[in-house]
């Protein structure tokens, strides 16, 4: 299977096509000009011919472009054959400094390691242009500080030559120990790619006030120069993080924001501490939208199912044994072989902060079928689940999958956007709407979630920001509005904010020659022509609305399309800079939980930290060492 994946990816136009399903010697494909999605096309894994007659038939108006062969793609591709160790070849000692760094870092192995004898002896068998020098543990120290170093300074270069970053923030604990996190998104102005970056995952003592937030996200900013360059700084719906943005916000968007947000009463108090912090200012905030979802999937529909008499009985009963099941099966070896025999898969265990988890297992339980089920329960000696609840349950996983792919693409990274937000939420209400129908238990739960929606998404749904962010995405552009009158809307305020942009000269006026009566002394004409006097015709006006027009009818969905659009492509850098959700900085504090683990807990603070940040960088540092021995 990995052969053919490689294979396919050869294919100059392989890049129009995902990959779905390999059987026998066909492929299964799905086109990505395609806007249904859903076709799946066959070819076989030695010819390519109906996909490119796929392409010039139904796309003939697309200009193909190939793909370019990445170089540095295919040096780091596995060898078809293994490798054997050279230990002849002669390399320097920085290599050797560089590859001992990155093994260490990229595998998160204790700094320690480089005082391990078998790896001393394993290190020594390298032959090196000069005798081999082996680091000590506050030598190779000393390496990683000045490697980090570097990464900070490439980090502060990358940032000076960009216009609009946004940042994402929370904090984790582990260990009793609290750490704030923040990682920082942009796009590559020239290629049009998401990009990354982990600024800080710094220790916090104390409480986690308001102010303490905000003068740590403010100094994080300060120090990589973002001040002034932050589109939006994401994080959870979590109170301390929302009054730290309400209380440091510039005057400008306060004033802004009183208009949409609901009045709050603040103590006088504390806005007399706030007016003697001085130049703490926070960028525009954004709460996650996958928390938003993870409430309405948790908190508001289980409010429903509970307070309507035609579900309440049948959601607790058919819950119990779901989760009476699932108990059995986790804590018993007994019980997690019999399962294992009957249905040849094991029952998940729900994560208690993810929603999805939950949405898991009982989807792995209305896989098995009823007889099967029946006969698990009878012989763990549990309550069988009877056909309504069985029918409950398929019911619930029916209409509870469309908020499972929304919250999956919100969470994204490499291709989620800001504007990934409004289509998301308008298609995953339309799609609730649709499951109505086939409903007999739950009829009334889809149109419960879409009002849920509508009251938690409430100002993002009226926001123009995030209008214009989902206009300005190529693979969206009007495509996910459904009302006519909504669409002519969102193309004005398109015009409009690309006439933001454009610089214009001061109106040029021009004086209309009124013809001069022969009674009509000289005096009076000259003030018929100075009263009638009008503004030259603008040609921006006709340039932007042609440039709009041109973007909005072009069939490219790739983001390559907006180089041809410099107006939109600007307004795109800025509003789709942030991500939906603050899904990436949690990755972040995933990847700290492996490095700071129970036996490296005398690790210090800056060292943590230091690690972390370059092991989520993946910097030059490891970056360079991919061809130290080649």
């Amino acid at each position: 299977m990995e052969k053919t994946r490689t294979s396919f990816s050869k294919w100059k136009y392989a890049h129009y096509f995902t990959l779905v399903e390999h059987k026998d010697k066909n492929l299964s494909v799905k086109c990505k000009l395609c806007l249904s999605g859903s076709k799946v096309l066959s070819t076989a894994i030695n010819s390519n011919s109906n996909l490119l007659k796929h392409l010039q038939k139904l796309h003939a108006t697309t200009k193909l472009e190939a793909k370019p062969v990445d170089t540095l793609e295919v040096s780091q591709a596995p060898p078809a054959k293994q490798q054997r160790l050279d230990f002849n070849r002669i390399v320097s000692q920085g290599q050797i400094n560089k590859a001992i760094a990155r093994y260490v870092v990229e595998n998160m192995q204790p700094v320690s390691t480089v005082e391990s004898p078998a790896f001393r002896q394993l290190v020594s068998m390298i032959t090196c242009s000069g005798d081999t020098q082996q680091m000590g543990r506050k030598t190779f120290s000393n390496y990683l500080d000045k490697e980090y170093s570097k990464m900070e300074s490439e980090l502060k270069t990358t940032f000076e030559g960009l216009d609009y970053i946004a940042t994402t923030a929370d904090i984790w604990s582990a260990h009793n120990k609290s750490f704030l996190g923040m990682t920082a998104h942009w796009i590559n102005t020239a290629t049009l790619q998401r990009q990354k970056a982990a600024l800080a995952c710094k220790r916090i003592k104390g409480r986690h006030t308001y102010d303490v937030i905000a003068a740590e996200i403010d100094h994080i900013h300060s120090l990589y120069g973002l001040s002034t360059k932050v589109t939006a700084t994401v994080t959870d719906k979590g109170s301390n993080f929302v009054k730290a943005f309400q209380m440091y916000q510039p005057e400008s968007l306060s004033d802004d924001d009183d208009d949409n947000e609901e009045v709050t009463f603040t103590n006088v108090a504390d806005v007399l501490d706030t007016s003697t912090e001085e130049g703490i200012v926070l960028p525009p905030h954004l709460r996650c939208a996958s928390h938003t979802l993870n409430l309405i999937s948790c908190s508001d529909v289980e409010k429903w199912l509970l307070s309507n008499p035609g579900t309440k009985g049948i959601y607790r009963s058919a819950t119990a044994k779901c989760t009476a099941l699932r108990s059995k099966a986790s804590r018993s070896t007994l019980a997690s072989e019999l399962v294992g025999d009957v249905v040849g898969k094991k029952l998940l265990v729900p994560c208690s902060t993810r929603w999805n988890s939950f949405y898991d297992v009982v989807a792995r339980i209305v896989e098995i079928p009823m007889t099967d089920l029946s006969t698990i329960s009878n012989r763990l000696e549990l309550k069988c689940i009877g056909e309504r609840e069985f029918q409950f349950l398929r019911e619930y996983c029916a209409i509870m999958k469309p908020l499972t792919v929304a919250l999956d693409i919100l969470q994204g990274e490499e291709n989620c956007y800001y504007g990934t937000l409004l289509p998301t939420i308008e298609v995953l209400m339309s799609k609730l709407l649709e499951i109505k129908e086939g409903l007999i238990i739950a009829t009334g739960l889809p149109d419960a979630i879409v009002q849920a929606i509508k009251t938690r998404f409430a100002s993002i749904l009226e926001s123009n920001d995030a209008i214009l962010a989902a206009v300005t995405l190529p693979m969206f552009k009007l495509r996910w509005l459904r009302d006519q009158r909504k669409k002519e809307m969102v193309k004005g305020m398109l015009a409009e904010e690309c006439h933001k942009l454009i610089p214009r000269s001061g109106p040029v006026q021009q004086a209309v020659k009124m013809p001069v009566s022969p009674t009509t002394p000289d005096s009076s004409s000259c003030n018929v022509q100075d009263f009638f006097c009008f503004e030259e015709a603008d040609d921006t006006f006709s340039t932007v609305e042609t440039e709009v027009m041109t973007y909005l009818r072009t069939a490219e969905t790739g983001m390559e399309i907006l180089k041809q659009f410099p107006t939109i492509k600007e307004i795109s850098l800025k509003k789709n800079a942030a991500t939906p959700s603050s899904a990436p900085v949690e990755r972040l504090f995933s990847l700290g939980s492996l490095v700071l683990s129970p036996k490296r807990n005398k690790l210090s603070d800056q060292r943590f930290e230091r690690l972390l940040l370059m092991r989520y960088n993946h910097w030059s540092l490891l970056v360079s060492t991919f061809c130290c021995f080649k």
